[in-house]
């Protein structure tokens, strides 16, 4: 991941997919996808959640995602909370 992407706002980005066995429709499989997008648009999961319904054969039952700023400002302290000896 490159520094440039997460001033661009790019944030790392966890999607839970959960979708319907093919051959078992009845039953519930999970998947995690994680990459660095934007929210709240999320174009990169969009894409890849376009990919999935053209693409492969479980059908999308539900998405949760999650989003974490990996860049956040520095702490300061002052100097006064420092003992030294």
């Amino acid at each position: 991941m490159t520094l440039s992407r997460q001033l661009e706002g790019y944030r790392l980005t966890t999607a839970e997919i959960l979708y319907h066995l093919p051959d078992h429709p009845g039953v519930l499989q999970s998947f995690v996808w994680q990459d660095l997008d934007i929210a709240p648009r999320y174009p990169v999961l969009y894409r890849f959640l376009d990919f999935w319904s053209r693409q492969i054969e479980g059908k999308l039952h539900s998405v949760r995602v999650g989003t974490a700023a990996l860049i956040t400002p520095g702490e300061m302290r002052s100097p006064h909370m420092f003992q030294l000896h």
